[in-house]
């Protein structure tokens, strides 16, 4: 009680004590959606699909094609599991290119899990996070998904420079090696390299590149890319997972805030 004021701290407790809100950090994947909720951690590991008729997918390419049948998967997934009375905050990753349309489309879907904050953040940033990067320095993040790669920039934690393909462990098969994929984000990278006009590319290519997505389950990628980019590749831990771990440490955070301390009048 502050007897000065009349005032007293309402504070959160760190997750999962905290009965006053919830967090979901949530990775809408074109092959699988993967979601991590406060206090119950990692809750999700699907496939991205929904029903109607048939089943359909509403993510693909790393672009939301069917919103509302993206709402209906979410609502499936996560509507009973939260709180009746607590509205959740939500962390959504996002991809590098593509994220202004994908960010409209996603907020959309996700009202139905009644959010009072939605917060967005660059996959590539969230990965970086979760294999606790150093961002005081420049980095690469390759992430080779099942239909999307991404190779991205990060100087000081913020996107600098994106390049993508559509192309992605899932257009592998018998007639296409994983070479293809390889030559790709070495063309990726050394457009990056002719086109900055600093030295954050070099600087990030010496240090060496982050590989995450499920690509990086992979050892013929990552050994792949090792000898055509002559620079050290490092997969993530848990690499498939990375991009929604590292939205949850951004949601925890963001719960820890300072800001979210609410000051209420005593009565």
């Amino acid at each position: 009680m502050n007897q000065t004021t009349g005032e007293h701290d309402v504070r959160h407790l760190p997750w999962p004590w905290c009965r006053q809100c919830c967090g979901i950090a949530l990775d809408l994947g074109s092959a699988r959606t993967r979601a991590w909720m406060s206090g119950r951690g990692m809750l999700v590991d699907v496939p991205t699909v929904t029903f109607g008729e048939g089943i359909t997918r509403p993510v693909r390419r790393g672009t939301i094609v069917d919103t509302p049948g993206t709402s209906r998967m979410l609502d499936r997934l996560l509507g009973h599991r939260l709180p009746r009375l607590v509205r959740p905050m939500l962390i959504l990753t996002v991809p590098v290119l593509g994220g202004v349309a994908f960010r409209a489309e996603a907020r959309v879907a996700v009202e139905t899990l009644r959010p009072h904050t939605v917060l967005t953040v660059p996959a590539a940033r969230a990965v970086a996070m979760a294999a606790r990067a150093d961002l005081s320095r420049p980095l690469l993040v390759v992430d080779i998904g099942a239909h999307v790669t991404e190779v991205t920039l990060l100087a000081d934690g913020a996107v600098t420079d994106a390049r993508r393909a559509a192309l992605g462990t899932g257009d592998l098969d018998s007639l296409t090696a994983p070479t293809r994929i390889t030559d790709v984000v070495a063309a990726m990278v050394t457009t990056m390299l002719e086109e900055d006009g600093t030295r954050q590319t070099l600087d990030a290519l010496r240090r060496g590149m982050l590989l995450a997505g499920g690509g990086a389950l992979r050892p013929d990628l990552a050994l792949g890319l090792t000898g055509r980019v002559h620079a050290p590749v490092e997969p993530v831990p848990a690499p498939h997972t990375a991009a929604v771990r590292g939205a949850a440490q951004l949601l925890e955070a963001a719960h820890a805030h300072p800001s979210r301390t609410r000051r209420a009048r005593s009565t």
